[in-house]
């Protein structure tokens, strides 16, 4: 059977991204880039680069799919996935570089929901990524994928895959010297907990072992990430990972808004509250916008929700392993199954292939050993003179000391007046902590924050790596999002929403009654 079919769909495709390049290029879409953002608009190397490599290669591979002629084989029908996959390019280039920024645009134009300082494109988290998601299942359920990008869309998993292998670079073993053994025990014990209960639950009502694994997996672990590192693993439909997707924003944003006001009438302090959002929430950024919400003038409580949820996403691999061993064993009912078969012959490649970039990163080979994320602190070898405060800044920042009333925050300035440079990491947490107070004026929130990015630095290699991973994950989830139809969701039923609520409710509370009874108020 020959696959690849002589349509001008591919080249189409391709012109129209030469054609963003060249509007790009020439200043035409300055207008519109200065609606969408200005100078924060982030895109525009991007535009100005992408879409001409891959325009190139798709308007002549389209030609030659178009006039050539094509016969049976293994290239046949690799070549046949080209125009589906750049269609699916072509959106996620549109979601990332207009239509997300547009909606953030018209959320601000909204103004901040109520107290939460936050706007609305924020707290419902409507970035590129989840409405790349939305885009697909608008596509397949209103004007249906059309045949020639039909097996482009069933390999953009492989994108996600491939994220999913690039994140072993963003951690690094040496966080858990960081992390202390009241996160470990406590993170332990949910996760482990949630995704029994989890696996539980959905064996007494009846859902498939794929979408009870999946759900775990979000459920108990990290969210969007932990659900897509497990998908292959359980071999979970389409459809099911975006009913666990669907309950995890849904729970997430919920929790956003009751966890601060339980901590309010709670009073509880900042190192309570962090423990209990870092390990009640599932998502990493409605974590941060908890912690944040609950302490919008300092970064204590921040600190302590990114410790629980740095622990979490550490344990995310020997979660995908016991959910791999799991799957097998439910699925060859009544058979013995060995681990380590399992792991040689079931569990997916692209999971070894994260532990082995994770091991790799620990030695120091994409960052510094002791990075989170790539970025680590370092004001002496990697410091820029440029960088330096300028005598006015120095005055400015002079001119409102008796703003702060804090003698932390005041110490950390003075010395950051005296040497030009945050000194230290503790200097630093205080400096981003009175800048999240909005205690000094804007023009002096601006220069601390820029003292802060002079000695935050990020590894150019993680940088790169970064890009790669927020195009490859763009990529598969508008495939995978062209996967799901309504049909098909009104099929699988509610349960996984039903579980999920259950779950998450049991675990909120748990954790709230052992921070209360065994978090002191200090470490």
């Amino acid at each position: 059977m020959v696959y690849t079919k002589k349509n001008p769909a591919l080249f189409i495709i391709g012109v129209i991204m030469l054609a963003i390049w060249f509007m790009a290029d020439a200043g035409m879409l300055s207008g519109y880039i200065e609606h969408l953002g200005g100078k924060k608009y982030k895109y525009t190397k991007e535009l100005l680069s992408i879409p001409l490599y891959f325009g190139v290669v798709a308007a002549v591979m389209g030609l030659w799919q178009w006039f050539g002629s094509h016969k049976e084989g293994n290239f046949d029908y690799y070549t046949s996935t080209l125009a589906g996959a750049m269609f699916i390019l072509l959106i996620a280039m549109l979601v990332r570089w207009f239509i997300a920024p547009e909606v953030a645009v018209v959320s601000k134009m909204m103004g901040k929901v109520g107290d939460t300082g936050k706007y609305l494109h924020k707290i419902l988290g409507l970035n590129y990524v989840v409405m790349g998601i939305l885009t697909g299942i608008i596509i397949v359920n209103f004007f249906k994928v059309p045949e020639w990008a039909k097996n482009g869309v069933r390999v953009s998993r492989l994108g996600l895959k491939t994220g999913v292998i690039l994140l072993g670079t963003l951690y690094s073993a040496a966080e858990l010297k960081n992390l202390g053994g009241l996160s470990i025990f406590m993170i332990g014990f949910f996760v482990l907990g949630s995704v029994g209960m989890t696996l539980w639950l959905g064996a007494r009502r009846g859902i498939p072992n794929s979408m009870g694994g999946v759900l775990s997996a979000g459920m108990g672990v990290c969210g969007v990430s932990a659900t897509v590192a497990s998908a292959p693993v359980v071999q979970a439909k389409s459809v099911e990972i975006a009913y666990t997707i669907g309950t995890i924003l849904l729970w997430g944003v919920g929790c956003m808004f009751v966890f601060p006001m339980v901590g309010q009438m709670l009073d509880m302090s900042y190192l309570k509250f962090g423990a209990w959002a870092g390990t009640g929430i599932l998502n990493s950024a409605q974590v941060a916008g908890a912690a944040l919400a609950y302490q919008p003038d300092g970064i204590e409580t921040l600190k302590v929700a990114e410790i629980f949820n740095i622990t979490r996403v550490l344990v995310l691999p020997i979660i995908v392993m016991w959910l791999a061993v799991w799957y097998v064993k439910r699925e060859q009912t009544g058979t013995k199954v060995s681990v380590g078969q399992v792991i040689v012959e079931k569990f997916p490649m692209f999971v070894i292939g994260f532990l082995l970039l994770f091991a790799l990163s620990t030695t120091g080979m994409f960052a510094p050993a002791n990075h989170y994320k790539g970025k680590y602190f370092n004001n002496t070898t990697d410091f820029k003179s440029k960088n330096l405060l300028s005598d006015s800044k120095k005055a400015a920042l002079q001119a409102e000391m008796g703003k702060i009333q804090r003698a932390d925050r005041k110490a950390a300035v003075e010395r950051l007046i005296a040497n030009g440079k945050i000194m230290s990491i503790e200097d630093d947490d205080q400096i981003r902590g009175l800048v999240n107070a909005k205690i000094m004026s804007k023009d002096n929130n601006k220069i601390l924050k820029k003292a802060h990015k002079a000695v935050r630095h990020a590894s150019a290699k993680i940088k790169a790596f970064r890009n790669w991973i927020t195009w490859l994950f763009a990529f598969g989830l508008v495939g995978l999002g062209m996967q799901i139809t309504v049909a098909s969701m009104k099929q699988a039923g509610g349960q996984p929403a039903v579980i999920g609520g259950i779950v998450g409710f049991t675990k909120a509370v748990l954790s709230l009654i052992v921070v209360m009874l065994v978090v002191k108020d200090t470490i």
